[in-house]
This record gives C-alpha cells, structure tokens and sequence, in this order.
C-alpha cells in the first residue's frame, strides 16, 4: 500500500498537471470532462482526478453540475478584469520601488531573456514561459519577487484568455517590442514611460477578449445561470423561468 505521503504526492502531481491543461487550453473552455476518461489518460484512479477537479472548481477553473457532469468553466471576463486589477496594481507599483542602481546581474538576465523571446522557432508555449519569468524578474528587479506568488494564483482564467490571444495573433512579436519598450524605459530611469508601456501592455488582452469573443462566443461565460446540457454535443443553455 502506498505511503499517505506518496498518496499526497501523487495527489498534488495529479492536480498540477490538470490545472496546467486547463490553463494551456488543452482542455478546453466548456469542455465535458470525464473522471474515467482522465484516469485513464494520466494512468491513475478516479480517486485524484475527483479530488483534483474539486480543487479546480474551488478555483473556479471548474465547474461541477450534479447529474450533468463536470466541465472546464469558460473565461469569465470578469474574473479576467479582477485578476488583471490586481497584476496591474502589482506591477505599477514595483515599477515605483525600483532602486537607483539595479542590479547588473538581472538586468543581464532579462536582456537574455529579451533575446529568447525574439528567436524565430519559438513555440507559443515556449513564449509564455519567457513572458511570465520576464514579468518577474522585473518584480525581482525592485524587491518584490514574492509578490509574483499571489499574482499567479489568482490568474487562471487571465492565463487563458492571454493565451488565447496568444493563438489569435499567431505572432508574439508585438508582445516582444512591448517588452522592449518596458525594459528600455526601466534601464533609462523613466519610470513615468515604463509605467505607461506596462499599462498598455497589460490591457491588451482586453481587447483580444471581444476579438475573439466575436467569433468564438461560446469560449467565454456571459451568463451565470447557463448551464451545460449534454446532447451529441454539449450546449450550454440559461435555464427556462
């Protein structure tokens, strides 16, 4: 019999590895999920994946309807709103405390990281990775690199709706030059520039939410009384009065 805590462990592996589907949109918005289908998949027993998905509901990655099924939730703008209200207020203000003489051994870091972004066999997924250590270390470079801890959990559904955005512009090259306007700006001093690029950097997700909402509505939530109905596809409906 296994250890509790090789159970536990196993438990924690199971649910990071279904929380990372989610956010990388392999399990997709307003997907059905299968607890056996799952198991099945990652080669273990119902038992985690049950416990993984409730914490992901508690989340609100999930959502669980009784004698329906669980599904992936879809984006919730404004769960994105929320999650973006905090970043944003986060990352202004670290802009604010940064020192006068930045530590050369990270700005050397995010210079690398700058030309990591720009090579051209870079997949999405691989730019992701650089965008969100690159945000970071710029919270590094003013003291408040623990910050990014309470950043992080709070944006799942701001994590999908960038990385769909991600997908909509094929792209990430003018993510890349508004990277570079940030990083010039802090090296420069300007912290009023940096500010201002950090903002507009920020909120160009907002728009790439009602692009793509325009065409592909049904990944995203506009009703909190829709519920999913299970036919030969699933359809999500708002229930009869």
């Amino acid at each position: 019999m296994a250890s509790p805590k090789r159970q536990q462990t196993n438990r924690r592996a199971i649910y990071s590895t279904l929380r990372q589907m989610v956010l990388t949109l392999q399990l997709q918005p307003g997907a059905a999920l299968s607890e056996n289908e799952l198991a099945a998949q990652l080669g273990v027993s119902r038992t985690p994946v049950r416990e993984s998905l409730i914490l992901l509901a508690q989340e609100g990655l999930v959502q669980v309807f009784p004698q329906i099924g669980s599904f992936v939730s879809r984006v919730d703008p404004a769960q994105v709103a929320d999650a973006q209200f905090l970043r944003e207020a986060v990352e202004l203000a670290s802009l604010e405390d940064l020192p006068t003489d930045i530590d050369p051994a990270l700005l050397g870091e995010l210079r690398d990281n700058l030309e990591r972004q720009q090579r051209d066999d870079l997949g999405l997924e691989e730019f992701f990775a650089l965008d969100e250590a690159f945000h970071q270390g710029l919270l590094r470079l003013s003291g408040h690199a623990n910050a990014w801890t309470t950043v992080a959990a709070a944006k799942g559904h701001l994590d999908r709706a960038r990385r769909l955005g991600l997908y909509e512009n094929a792209s990430p090259a003018v993510f890349v030059a508004q990277h570079r306007e940030i990083f010039d700006a802090v090296v420069r001093g300007d912290v009023p520039l940096a500010r201002t690029a950090m903002r507009a950097h920020l909120r160009a997700v907002f728009s790439d939410i009602e692009r793509i909402r325009a065409h592909s509505p049904e990944l995203f939530a506009t009703d909190s009384s829709a519920v999913p109905v299970r036919r030969n596809v699933v359809v999500w409906e708002r229930p009869h009065a």
